[in-house]
């Protein structure tokens, strides 16, 4: 049983277990993931916000890990990867299979279900590289090893697994938002939307014993402000607006912008087929193959647009913006060496210059009789 539905980020039709039905906008995000240090703040922001009640102790809504040896839940990515086998991307379309194709008979989806253990390890492989270095390699600069830090949350799917795979419709996608939340009255913790999510961004809650996970922070989203995960990153690599599918785009939405025009933010192993609403600008220094396995085709162009960005006034206004309000962008512009940001009333609500200024001060001060060393 299934339903033809056009995924974008695939390029084509694909089998899903609902009718095709879009939210009246789209929450989404955008991480520049080469600018991520790993200092866990987003981590600790959400945790300490929403989840600090029993049963909750090893949830973490957001997580920062090491790619390539770091997973929350242990090899989340690699045991699916696995199961789902070898798949082809043609030149602008996925020529593989989705997870939901690839379901074995009886089951709405490819997935499986972590044992409890696979939880307890968060921080496992952090900081560790992808290969040893060899002695004096770092001094030649010619290093081949690599790592980087994929920070994640759920991605609130235009078509989640986790919804698909709960027998009770206990998952829901907010028509207004599409935010995907747990009704926890309806919810008998079959933990089929564990086994289902892709991600592995659905918790279960033993002393409840029912499923929970993300919400967006939709409180804040409501009230117009960007969620914890977001407004405390200190390495701004975080931008939370609404996201349109490429038909319904609009230049002057950050998030539409760097998605759809210079498609610079992709979408994390698009060809689960989910269509997820984070998006990533892929990190510069990894293999391109691993960029194209995580981030599809497109993964090599992006590259090439990151590193040419300080030559896009646009494009750098648009990544300046991040971190620059707690409030949510719908729209901005370039004008005068400034990157303006607008609330939805078309009211300014960020301003950035793309260029920091420079003051440089005489060494000496003679109103003052002293010099300056590395004072400011």
């Amino acid at each position: 049983m299934g339903h033809q539905v056009f995924n974008w980020q695939i390029n084509r039709k694909m089998n899903y277990w609902y009718p095709e039905h879009r939210p009246a906008r789209q929450i989404g995000y955008v991480f520049d993931i080469n600018k991520c240090i790993a200092c866990q703040t987003c981590t600790l922001a959400c945790k300490t916000t929403w989840t600090g009640g029993r049963g909750q102790e090893a949830m973490l809504w957001n997580n920062v890990e090491t790619k390539p040896f770091g997973f929350y839940p242990t090899a989340w990515d690699v045991k699916l990867l696995e199961k789902l086998g070898a798949q082809s991307w043609g030149e602008d379309e996925y020529e593989g299979q989705t997870i939901f194709e690839a379901a074995p008979k009886g089951e709405r989806m490819l997935g499986f279900r972590p044992e409890d253990e696979d939880w307890s390890y968060p921080n496992l492989g952090e900081d560790e590289v992808s290969e040893p270095i060899p002695a004096g390699m770092h001094l030649q600069g010619l290093q081949t090893s690599w790592m980087f830090y994929l920070a994640r949350i759920c991605n609130h799917c235009t078509y989640p697994a986790c919804l698909a795979g709960c027998p009770r419709m206990a998952i829901y996608k907010r028509p207004e938002d599409g935010i995907v939340l747990v009704d926890q009255r309806n919810c008998r913790g079959h933990r089929e939307c564990v086994r289902a999510c892709p991600y592995k961004k659905v918790f279960f809650n033993t002393v409840t014993g029912t499923s929970e996970k993300c919400i967006g922070c939709f409180p804040k989203i409501e009230s117009g402000f960007q969620p914890q995960c977001v407004t405390h990153c200190i390495g701004k690599i975080r931008l939370q607006g609404f996201v349109n599918p490429p038909d319904r785009m609009r230049e002057d939405n950050p998030i539409d912008y760097l998605v759809h025009v210079k498609k610079l933010a992709l979408p994390l192993y698009p060809q689960f087929g989910l269509e997820p609403n984070v998006y990533y600008m892929p990190p510069i220094h990894v293999p391109r193959r691993v960029l194209r396995m995580m981030f599809g085709p497109a993964a090599e162009k992006a590259v090439e647009t990151y590193r040419s960005a300080a030559e896009d006034p646009k494009l750098l206004g648009a990544m300046l913006l991040f971190g620059s309000t707690e409030r949510i962008l719908h729209s901005f512009k370039v004008a005068n060496d400034f990157a303006i940001g607008f609330d939805e009333k078309g009211a300014e609500i960020s301003r950035v210059p793309l260029r920091e200024p420079i003051y440089v001060r005489p060494y000496h001060d003679q109103a003052r009789g002293v010099y300056r060393h590395n004072t400011p």
